[in-house]
């Protein structure tokens, strides 16, 4: 079947491989010299390595805000060189290619209905696939031909067996959402598992975090001192931990899976 020789199409890169190193440059080098209108955007390289839970969220918090049939490549791949697959995944109106290690759980569990496959068909590698750069010679050149227009079935086999991966879910008792830290950014602030929904139209008594209690949720981090810890909604819709102009992960000594409680009135 005759493709496009070019095509625009926005490709997604999250990876934990830094950008010291040449690994993001030779992916995206990759794809370009299969499709050169392709738009790359880097949704982060700052994934601390092999840290599915982080790339999983990271991913979750973006991909929602490209333009439908964007392709989002995730190699986040700590069994490179073992059995484990390499999935193409149609989710909604948007494509997703990521090792079949739960990587991609958040958007398995937002899209029930998702067709999987197990990326199987060698003619869309680079001729020579080594045993430790799979973004490169698979993943890179799968997106790449999918961008052309290539159609969806031809990578691989339909699969029900792969890894959906398990979302820790806040629990609430009587008065008390228990939730936990499942992702620290940048900046520090400690963003937790329990959503905004289920804070709305509550009344908060008091929000616990180990050693540190707050009375309230603030509006803004103006509100507070320099230095002053407080608990707020994020830009994730999520209960956040943060410090104003400060780093809370660092000031309060919190980790991701520390426990947070959220008292109601």
């Amino acid at each position: 079947m005759e493709h496009q020789k070019t095509k625009s199409r926005f490709i997604t890169l999250t990876t934990d491989f830094g950008l010291r190193d040449a690994f993001v440059g030779v992916m995206k080098g990759v794809i370009l010299n299969i499709n050169p209108a392709a738009v790359i955007v880097d949704i982060t390289h700052g994934i601390p390595q092999g840290d599915l839970d982080a790339a999983s969220f990271a991913l979750d918090q973006a991909y929602a805000f490209f333009p439908p049939e964007s392709i989002h490549i995730v190699v986040v791949d700590p069994g490179v060189g073992t059995d484990r697959r390499i999935l193409l995944a149609r989710a909604g109106n948007s494509f997703f290619l990521a090792p079949d290690n739960a990587v991609l759980k958040y958007v398995f569990a937002g899209h029930q209905d998702a067709v999987v496959l197990s990326v199987t068909n060698r003619y869309y590698f680079l001729p020579h696939t080594s045993q430790t750069f799979h973004g490169r010679d698979i993943v890179a050149p799968v997106a790449a031909h999918l961008s052309l227009g290539v159609p969806f079935v031809d990578f691989g086999q339909k699969i029900d067996d792969y890894l959906r991966g398990d979302i820790l879910l806040p629990t609430r008792r009587n008065k008390t959402i228990s939730g936990e830290i499942v992702y620290i950014d940048h900046f520090g602030n400690c963003i937790t598992n329990i959503s905004k929904k289920e804070l709305k139209s509550e009344q908060i008594e008091e929000i616990n975090i180990e050693k540190f209690q707050f009375e309230r949720l603030s509006h803004s981090y103006a509100e507070h001192e320099v230095g002053e810890p407080l608990a707020i909604v994020s830009s994730h819709d999520h209960l956040e931990i943060a410090v104003r102009d400060g780093n809370a992960a660092q000031i309060l000594n919190i980790k991701k899976g520390d426990r947070v409680e959220v008292i109601l009135q």
